[in-house]
C-alpha cells in the first residue's frame, strides 16, 4: 500500500513573525508539509535569534520554533521591500503575521486587507490582547500575560506565586493558530474562501485556564498553590529519595490508599485507621500523611519507590530535571529523536507529537540561517540577479 503523503504538502505559508507564537504555529505547519517562507528583519532577523547561543552558538528558541522555514531577509519600511512581501503573498495559501498592534494594518498585511485582495487566502493576526477593547494596545509578553490571565495566581507555593517555567500563553496561542489554521483550510476546500483568523494570547491562555476559572466563577474558592502537592487529594506530592531523586504520587481514592499502606508503607491498619482512611481525613491530616509516606521513600533509591509503587498499582512519576528528560527511556524506546540540520550543524529535536501512522514521517527541515534564501525567492518571482544586487546595496534585502 502507498504511503501517505504529509497533509500540507503543496500549501506556501509566508510569514511576518518574531519570537514564539508565530513561528510556533507555522513549525507545525511546516513539520506537515508547508512550504514555509519567514520573513525576517534585514538587521538581525528575529528578534529570537539573539536570545541566547545555548545550541551551539544558535538561540535554543529560534531552533525550536524554526526549522524547516525559508529565510528571506526584507525592509519592510522599504516600498520595495514590501512590495516583495505582498509578491509572495499572492501565491500563498496562508499568511501568518504577529506584529505589535497596528503595525500590519499601516502596512497593508492584516488579515482583513489581505484576504480581501486574495479571497482564497487563509491570513492570520496573532496579537497580545486583540485588536479592540482597552488592552489592545498594551505591549504582550508572555509573563505579562500568564499574570493577566490569572495563570500565575494558580502556580507556586502558598507564599508565592511564580510563572510557568515554558512560555504558555505564547504556546497556546500558537496552537489555536496552528488549529485555526487547519480549520480555515478546511472550510476553504468547501466553499473555495480562506477568511481571516485571530488569535490572542490572552483568549488562548484565558481558555487553558479551564477548572481553576470555572471553579471560581461558579461558586467555588480559588485553588490554592500548593507546589507539587494537589489542594483537595492527600498524599498527592513529590517525595525525597535515599539516592537524592524524587518521586511524585498520586492517591486518587480510598482503595489505593489501602493498598499503598499495605504493600509500600508496610503498615495496613492505616487502611481503616479513622484518621487516614478517607481522603477528607487524609487532606486534614495531610502533615501526618506526608510524613508517613515520606519517611518509607526516603528509605529507598529512586527506582526502588517506582518498583514499590508500581507493584501496588499507585499512580508514579520520578521528578526529572532537563537532562534527564533528554535520556527519557520512553522517548528512546519510541525512537522520537531525530536530528535536524542548522548553520551550527546536526542539533537533536524531537518528533512532533501528532503521528499520522501510514504517512510520511514529519518533515523536520533544517534551521535556515538569516536570509539563506533570499536570492532564491527573489528570483522565484522574477527579479533578476541584477536587480537583486541593487536590492542588497541599498539595504533592502539581505
Amino acid at each position: 500500500m502507498d504511503r501517505l503523503p504529509l497533509p500540507l504538502e503543496g500549501i506556501t505559508v509566508v510569514a511576518v513573525e518574531q519570537a514564539v507564537a508565530a513561528p510556533f504555529a507555522t513549525r507545525q505547519l511546516a513539520d506537515l508539509g508547508a512550504r514555509v517562507i519567514k520573513v525576517e528583519r534585514v538587521d538581525g532577523g528575529d528578534f529570537a535569534r539573539g536570545y541566547d547561543t545555548a545550541a551551539h552558538g544558535l538561540a535554543s528558541h529560534f531552533v525550536w520554533c524554526n526549522r524547516g522555514k525559508e529565510s528571506i531577509a526584507l525592509d519592510l519600511k522599504d516600498p520595495r521591500g514590501l512590495d516583495l512581501v505582498r509578491r509572495l503573498v499572492g501565491d500563498a495559501d496562508v499568511f501568518v503575521q504577529n506584529l505589535a498592534h497596528g503595525a500590519a494594518a499601516r502596512l497593508g498585511l492584516d488579515a482583513a486587507t489581505l484576504c480581501a485582495a486574495h479571497p482564497r487566502l487563509v491570513a492570520v493576526d496573532i496579537s497580545g490582547y486583540g485588536a479592540s477593547g482597552p488592552y489592545a494596545d498594551k505591549r504582550a509578553y508572555d509573563m505579562l500575560v500568564q499574570c493577566e490571565a490569572g495563570l500565575v495566581s494558580v502556580t507556586g507555593t502558598p507564599e508565592r506565586p511564580v510563572k510557568a517555567g515554558i512560555p504558555a500563553a505564547d504556546i497556546a496561542a500558537a496552537m489555536y493558530a496552528f488549529s485555526g489554521v487547519l480549520a480555515a483550510l478546511v472550510r476553504r476546500g468547501t466553499t473555495g474562501r480562506g477568511g481571516p483568523v485571530e488569535v490572542s494570547m490572552l483568549d488562548a491562555l484565558a481558555e487553558w485556564m479551564g477548572h481553576p476559572l470555572h471553579h471560581s466563577m461558579h461558586g467555588g474558592t480559588p485553588p490554592a498553590r500548593t507546589g507539587l502537592a494537589h489542594a483537595v487529594i492527600a498524599p498527592y506530592d513529590a517525595y525525597p529519595t535515599a539516592d537524592g531523586g524524587r518521586v511524585l504520587l498520586s492517591v486518587q481514592n480510598d482503595r489505593e490508599w489501602r493498598r499503598l499502606a499495605e504493600q509500600v508503607v508496610g503498615r495496613p491498619e492505616l487502611g481503616t485507621d479513622p484518621g487516614f482512611a478517607t481522603n477528607a481525613a487524609r487532606v486534614a491530616n495531610r502533615a501526618r500523611t506526608d510524613e508517613l509516606v515520606g519517611k518509607t521513600l526516603g528509605a529507598l533509591t529512586a527506582d526502588e519507590a517506582v518498583a514499590r509503587l508500581e507493584a501496588a498499582g499507585i499512580a508514579c512519576a520520578r521528578l526529572r530535571d532537563l537532562r534527564e528528560v533528554a535520556e527519557h527511556p520512553q522517548l528512546a524506546a519510541r525512537d522520537r529523536w531525530r536530528e535536524v540540520d542548522s548553520p551550527a550543524g546536526p542539533l537533536r529535536a524531537l518528533l512532533p507529537p501528532i503521528t499520522l501512522p501510514g504517512g510520511d514521517e514529519a518533515r523536520m527541515g533544517e534551521v535556515p540561517a538569516l536570509g539563506q534564501h533570499t536570492g532564491a525567492l527573489l528570483r522565484a518571482v522574477g527579479m533578476t540577479d541584477d536587480e537583486i544586487a541593487a536590492l542588497r546595496r541599498d539595504g533592502v534585502v539581505a
